[in-house]
Parts: C-alpha cells; structure tokens; sequence
C-alpha cells in the first residue's frame, strides 16, 4: 500500500473560492501602494489624465505578471513563496529626475531594463550572501520593515497624504472601526472567516463609507471597460549614462529589501531560504523590471505590506499570492475594475495596514527570540540598526544636502537598516575578538549561531 507524501502548506492548493477570497484581501492590501508609484511619477512630468490612467493599468497587469512568475515561477525564475511584487518607491526620486529633466519616460524605461538585467545577472552574487543573514540579522531586518511601513498606515488613516481632510477625527474613527472590525472576526470567528478578516473589515469599512460620504465613484463612469498596455507606447526607449547608472543604485536598493522580504517570508511559512531559491526569486525580480521597461512601467520588488498579510492570516500558500496575481491581470486589462478598488477610502486601507504591518513589526521580534543576547554585542547590533533604519522614516529630509546616490540607499529605512545590521554583525561577530581571535567557520558565517559560538570562545579566552 503506497502513501503519498504531506504536502507543504506553501503547496497547498485550497478550494476555488478560498483562493478568490484570499487572493482578493491580498490586491486590496497593496493597491493603494501600487498605483501610488504611477501617480507620483506621471504627475511630476504633467502627463495628462489619460496617460496616467495609461500608466496605472499597465502597472497593474506588470504587477500580477511579476506575481505569477514570482509565486509559480518557471526554470530558475520565481522563488515560489506567497511573495506579492509591485513598483518600488525607492525608484520614485530617480525616476522623477530622469523624467523632468530632458530624458522623459522613454530615458525612464531604457535605464529601468538595464537595472532589470543587472539584476538578473548579480542574483547568483546576492544568493551566495545568504550565509551573512542569521537570525539576529533577519529578524532586526524583518522589524524594521514592520516599522518603516506604519507611518504609510498612518497616512491612510488620516485621509491619505494630500488630502484636504488629512487627520480629521472622522477619518481616524472609521480607521478605528476597520481596525476593530478586523481583530473581532480574527478573535471571535470561525477560522474561515478569521483568516479573511483584513478582506471582512475593508468590506465593512467600505459599506460604512459609502453612505458617510467617504467614497467618489465618479472616476468609475470615466473608466474604459477594455485596456491593453502595449509595448514602447510612449517612444522607444532612450539609454542615458547618468540615468542608468542612478538605477542601477537603485536596483542594489531592491535587492536588498527583495533579500529581507524573501527571508521574512520564509521565516513565517516554514520553508527557509535557500542560497539558490534566493537568486531564484531575485532573478525573477530582474525578469519583471525589464518588463516593466518593455510595457511602460518601473522596477518592481516584493511587497513588505503582504509579507505581512502572510504573517497575520497564516495562509501560506503560494497559489492564494498567485490567484491574486490573477486578479491584477484582470485589472490592468479592466480599467473599469481597478477604478472601482481605487475608490476605497484611504482611512479604510489604513485600518487595516495597521494590523498587516504591526504583524511583521512583530514576526521580526519573534525570530529575535531566537538570538542571545547575553555576554555579547547583540543588543548593539539590533539596538543601531533599528536606528538608522528609522532615521528617515522619522526625518525624511535627514539626507537632502547628501548626493543622490546616498540618498536613494539611505532613504529607504530598509535598506539602511539591512546593510547597517550585517556590517554590525560582521563587526561583532565574525571578526575576531579583542582578547583572541575566532576562525570564520566558528563565528558561524554559514548559519545564525555565531553568536553562542563568540561568547563561547570569550569565556574560554578568560
């Protein structure tokens, strides 16, 4: 008698209409931050409305393409996790400058399928760095996404950046009411239900909204019912030197943040990262840029907002992440659809963001649990990090005097908190201590246990 072997949760393929419900609660958790990188980009060059609206369909239909071959991937593309991909805002000020500045968007997307091929090309590099991210070095990373997002929840919350009513007490109260809504079906009930409960509170803080005033679905009747985005619509692309050497700072950028997300989500599925699935699911971020050079949209990453969904929810499939990528194909072929989820209020999303990114806030301080922490450093090593990651979330015209190559690294939290966490790790850990010197292999560069083994070697040098 044969028995067949378990299948992995990520594996798992649940029933039709789980796929749709779950799927659904994943597009609704990162819509608004991906139409925001169109929007920003296209109203700094004055585009019209039409391009606009051009630009946002295209950046949906990109981004559920990006999402498939992330999520099912194909030979050695896709790291095949519950991994969302959307338009990276550390992209934003380059591509503003490329664009305003004589290049337009034609100078935009040749420098964006550069990027897209450097990436490819160095994911096999970024995958043998794996070794230098133990737990106290994800787990700090992991932390600082869940921080450096909450101020966007707050945003939403409030009304959305920009908007007139921006921080009215009617705005945070229907937040506050999403949000509830949220942790009561999670607290309260059955498991279906529970684990569709961001998906139950925007519903219910969408049938709030409407008769409230919150909600305009004017933009609904402009809609077209039918778009497709077409290769080169804007000119064929230009290569400019200064504009594709700023992206390719920027695609160093991704690559770290995709690095952090990719092992974010590992973490909270049970399936640990691999030096090779990481330069699988890196290379599938190049493959996805350079479409989005080729059908006139930006670079795309992982979405930390969904890592978060995963974290919460405890759904860990991955074809739930690609039943969604589905759904985006849907909407960047029916404007007519996307402009019916554009017309969710921000306070809505933002009730909702709250609990997603506190999620992997706190996803990042339960693999810190791992790490110990006493008779060593590690609490410097965390301690620093999350500083300098939260420097510009806090301050975000701390580095406007610095270059723009600067700028584009440090400004995203992200990534200035990565890179700072694994130099202060290499600084603690891997290099020898001052009283006797600990060989590479014994501080644990091939794993997260560097840090018992360091305290080890020091009582013994005492």
């Amino acid at each position: 008698m044969t028995t067949t072997a378990p299948v992995h949760p990520v594996d798992e393929v649940p029933p039709v209409r789980q796929l749709a419900a779950f799927g659904l609660q994943h597009v609704l958790a990162m819509y608004a931050g991906a139409v925001a990188v169109p929007l920003i980009v296209g109203s700094a060059m004055k585009l019209s409305a039409a391009d606009l609206a051009y630009l946002i369909t295209a950046d949906l239909l990109v981004c559920g393409i990006a999402t498939l071959i992330q999520c099912i991937g194909f030979w050695r593309f896709g790291v095949r996790l519950p991994i969302m991909q959307g338009c990276t805002f550390a992209a934003v000020s380059p591509m503003v400058l490329i664009g305003t500045t004589g290049g337009g968007l034609p100078a935009i997307y040749g420098s964006v399928i550069v990027a897209g091929l450097a990436i490819m090309l160095l994911a096999p590099v970024f995958g043998k760095l794996l070794r230098f991210f133990p737990p106290l070095v994800t787990g700090t990373v992991i932390l600082i996404i869940g921080l450096s997002l909450l101020p966007v929840a707050g945003n939403w919350a409030a009304g959305g950046v920009g908007a007139a009513d921006f921080g009215e007490p009617k705005n945070l109260g229907l937040a506050a009411f999403v949000l509830l809504v949220v942790v009561g079906v999670q607290r309260f009930a059955p498991a279906f239900l529970s684990r569709i409960a961001v998906l139950i509170g925007i519903v219910v803080g969408l049938a709030v909204a409407v008769p409230f005033g919150f909600t305009d679905f004017g933009a609904v009747g402009d809609a077209d019912w039918l778009g497709i985005s077409t290769p080169f619509h804007f000119g064929a692309p230009t290569f400019e030197f200064s504009a594709i050497v700023s992206m390719l700072v920027v695609a160093l950028v991704t690559m770290t943040e995709t690095t952090g997300d990719l092992i974010a989500v590992g973490e909270m599925t049970d399936r640990k990262v691999e030096p090779h699935s990481l330069a699988d699911g890196l290379r599938a971020d190049g493959l996805s840029t350079v479409l989005g050079g080729v059908f006139n949209t930006f670079p795309y990453t992982a979405y930390a907002q969904n890592v978060g969904l995963v974290g919460m929810t405890r759904v860990r499939s991955r074809w739930v992440v690609a039943a969604a990528g589905g759904i985006l194909v849907l909407l960047g072929l029916l404007p007519k659809l996307g402009a019916v989820v554009a017309a969710i209020p921000a306070p809505v999303l933002g009730g909702a963001g709250l609990v997603m990114f506190g999620t992997v806030a706190a996803s990042g301080l339960r693999t810190l649990t791992q790490v110990d922490f006493k008779g060593n450093n590690n609490l410097t090593v965390v301690a620093v990090s999350v500083a300098i990651g939260m420097l510009p979330v806090g301050v975000p015209t701390v580095y406007e005097k610095f270059p723009d190559w600067f700028q584009t690294v440090m400004n995203s939290g992200i990534s200035a908190g990565c890179l700072t966490a694994i130099v202060l790790n290499l600084l603690f850990n891997h290099l020898p201590s001052k009283a006797g010197s600990v060989a590479p292999e014994a501080a644990g560069l091939a794993g997260g246990g560097a840090e018992e083994t360091v305290e080890k070697s020091r009582e013994e040098v005492v």
